[in-house]
Parts: structure tokens; sequence; C-alpha cells
């Protein structure tokens, strides 16, 4: 079963709750396979990388069959209806302390079937934004849920071949903690990954105008492609 279609069935209990809320953001039926949504929270700043999106949702079109929502859609982590997005983005540099809605809706959001991925803008291992987040992943999941994904994990190979994670400039250029993380992190739930968690900055990576792509080398966002293939059929 695709994740968004697990998505749809398991919100149904939730149904009633969001109805009210939930009728202006929800597409048009059968308009879109996916849409980014990127999550707003109380704590922190979670605006950052901000053309990232339209980076991607490129990527996506250029690459791939998909019918993809051209505008990327902000909403808040507290608010019920982020538990209908195929996908979400979480980011920032400072603090993550969610308050009980914000806690409340991400556990649903990730045992329900969703995917979010969370990408740590200080691209340090021991930063404000890691450690505040890791912590808020224990407490929600327990402790040793957030675990190294191998290099063989079918992310690195749901849409391009990737060895493991690519490599980003902001980890060799000293900013940050100026070192190569050779691996990413996890939370899996009844075999699903349901939070893909980064230091290696990939938003940033990715932010810049879509038509500068062009003077690449090579286009660096396919591992972004890969991402959303994974979270859609995961």
């Amino acid at each position: 079963m695709l994740r968004r279609h697990f998505l749809k069935l398991s919100t149904a209990t939730f149904a009633a709750l969001a109805a009210s809320r939930a009728r202006a953001f929800q597409p048009i039926e059968g308009e879109y396979d996916f849409w980014f949504t990127r999550l707003m929270y109380a704590s922190g700043n979670w605006d950052v990388d901000q053309r990232m999106p339209s980076n991607l949702i490129t990527s996506l079109i250029d690459y791939t069959g998909l019918r993809v929502d051209p505008v990327e859609r902000v909403i808040p982590l507290a608010d019920p209806r982020m538990l209908e997005a195929p996908f979400c983005y979480l980011s920032g540099h400072k603090l993550v302390e969610f308050d009980p809605d914000e806690r409340r809706n991400f556990e649903a959001y990730v045992r329900r079937g969703g995917f979010v991925f969370v990408d740590d803008c200080n691209h340090d291992i021991d930063g404000l934004f890691a450690r505040s987040f890791e912590a808020e992943m224990a407490a929600i999941f327990g402790p040793r849920a957030l675990v190294k994904l191998p290099n063989t994990h079918p992310v690195y190979s749901s849409f391009f071949k990737f060895d493991g994670p690519p490599t980003t400039s902001f980890e060799l250029n000293g900013w940050g903690d100026d070192l190569v993380h050779d691996y990413l992190k996890g939370i899996e739930h009844e075999g699903r990954l349901g939070v893909l968690y980064s230091n290696k900055d990939y938003g940033c990576e990715w932010d810049y105008d879509w038509r500068n792509k062009r003077w690449l080398a090579e286009d660096n966002t396919r591992f972004a492609v890969n991402i959303v293939m994974y979270a859609l059929n995961g």
C-alpha cells in the first residue's frame, strides 16, 4: 500500500476533529500525488532555506511522473491538518521544544504512517537543534528509537542509486562541527521509516534559485527525489 493511501485510511478516525479545519487544505481529489508541507513549530526558527522547496519541487517535475503541487504549503505542527500530508519537512538552527499539541500530532502522524524529513541547519551533531530535537524524539518514541541508517537502506536506492548519504559542502568548509557525517538517522514504526533525520544540512545545500542548477556539474538535488519517492512508496 502506498504511504499516501495508508495515511488516508489511518487518519479516518481523526476526521471528525479535523474536518472543519481541513477542507481548505485538502487538494481536489486526484489533483496531486505530492505536495510539499513545511511544519511550523512554536520554538526555534522553522522558516529556513526558503528557496529549497521550489528547487525540490522542480526536480520532482523534471525527473518523475508525479503530479506535483508547485506551491509550498506551510502548516503549524499543532494543526491537525498536517496529519493529511504525504510528506513533511522540519528544520531550523535553534531550540526544538514541542508544546503538547505539537508533540501529539508529531507522534500521531508517524505512528499512522506519515513521513517527516528533519534537517539540522546547524550541521552540528552537538548543536542546540540536534540536542533538543533528539531529546524530543527520545521523549516521544523512546531513547533507542532514533538509530543510524545503514548505507543499504532503501532510501538510497528508491529512485537514483547512492552508496550512502551524499556529502554536502557545509561539512567541509569550517562551519558547524566541520565533520563529514557518514550516516543519517531514522525512526521506524511497524517497518516504515517515519522520521529521516540529517545533520548534513541538505536544506541549505539545496537552497538556491532553481534556474542556477544548470551550472552544477551534477544535480545535487537528486537525493531529494529519493527522499520523496521513498516517503510516498516506502
